[in-house]
């Protein structure tokens, strides 16, 4: 066998970005799939073929890679996760909103899986990954314009004139009136609640169809949380005289059959979640009002609580693989 030198060997952030994405990228592909089989609109569908083809060239690149390394290739997310004969679960319109929302996700995935890989061909391989989402979140753009269904952010007036700030009270007026809330502050809150929303309607969709009592209770939970942010910043957004995000709940059909397994409405849950906490963190660094910020990091404490119970219940589940590891050297063979 031929030996690999240091400079090719992968470094660890490499090796669990990729393990991470394969595992991703299965799942899409069983959630693509399903929407694929319930959307008749052609525009939609066009969309969802797009999303398929890409995350089935990852897959091949990544099983590669594997094979290349002499990588066991995780068993993620497979047929066996996914039930096409399952009635709509979605409307058309939800499935072209998640998919708009997912390239979101993707997109910073993959930049931050960019920015810390050194091996060149990993570094093209989400080089290329970046392309692939930037041109789908183009086109799922383009239909929601289309279709009248994108919710654009407040909008402002321009400035006039640079302004220098010379009042800390900017930063730290808690109390009595407090000054309105700047874009930087406004466009992460929609954006953050926009996430929320889509999120809160697939965890009503995915616990209208679970039958394990354990992944129902920590669903309710999550749902309670979402609620519960996406009222507190919407109200936010209200009090300033700000348009907030319309609510996807409607879009969900009653539909009892489930399109997937509870393992994979477990892992779907817990991306989102993870998702929120960065979101949320990105958010209170951003803001400048001290309120705020104390609002988001008060929601990604709560979302941790929920993610440590996403943790638990999947181990409990014997639905979670095992992540790759250092070598433990204390038990090496002599």
């Amino acid at each position: 066998m031929n030996q690999i030198s240091a400079s090719d060997r992968l470094t660890s952030p490499e090796i669990s970005n990729l393990w991470t994405h394969y595992n991703r990228e299965t799942l899409a592909v069983c959630v693509t799939k399903y929407m694929m089989k319930i959307v008749n609109d052609p525009e939609i569908h066009k969309i969802l073929q797009t999303a398929l083809e890409m995350s089935e060239n990852h897959i091949n690149i990544l099983r590669d890679l594997f094979n290349k390394e002499s990588f066991p290739i995780p068993k993620a997310f497979t047929d066996e996760d996914l039930n096409l004969d399952a009635p709509p679960l979605f409307t058309e319109n939800f499935c072209l909103s998640y998919m708009h929302t997912m390239t979101m996700h993707g997109a910073q995935s993959y930049n931050i899986a960019f920015n810390v890989s050194i091996r060149q061909d990993i570094r093209n391989f989400y080089y290329q990954c970046n392309i692939d989402t930037m041109n789908l979140y183009n086109q799922s753009l383009d239909v929601l314009m289309a279709k009248n269904l994108l919710n654009r952010p407040p909008e402002y007036k321009m400035p006039e004139k640079v302004y220098f700030l010379s009042d800390l009270s900017y930063l730290t007026d808690v109390f009595g009136k407090r000054r309105p809330m700047n874009t930087i502050e406004s466009g992460n809150i929609f954006f953050n609640l926009e996430k929320s929303i889509l999120s809160k309607a697939l965890f009503v969709a995915f616990r209208q169809v679970s039958k394990d009592k354990d992944v129902i209770k920590f669903l309710d939970k999550s749902i309670e949380k979402k609620n519960k942010h996406i009222g507190l910043f919407s109200n936010l957004l209200l009090k300033e005289d700000l348009h907030t995000v319309r609510t996807l709940d409607t879009e969900i059909t009653t539909s009892v059959i489930s399109p997937f397994s509870d393992k994979l409405i477990m892992f779907h849950a817990g991306f989102l979640i993870a998702a929120a906490i960065s979101y949320y963190g990105t958010a209170a660094v951003a803001s400048m009002r001290a309120d705020i910020a104390a609002y988001c990091e008060r929601a990604v404490m709560e979302d941790l609580l929920v993610y440590s119970a996403f943790g638990n219940l999947i181990i409990q589940k014997g639905w979670m693989e095992q992540p790759p590891f250092a070598c433990d050297r204390k038990i090496l063979p002599i």
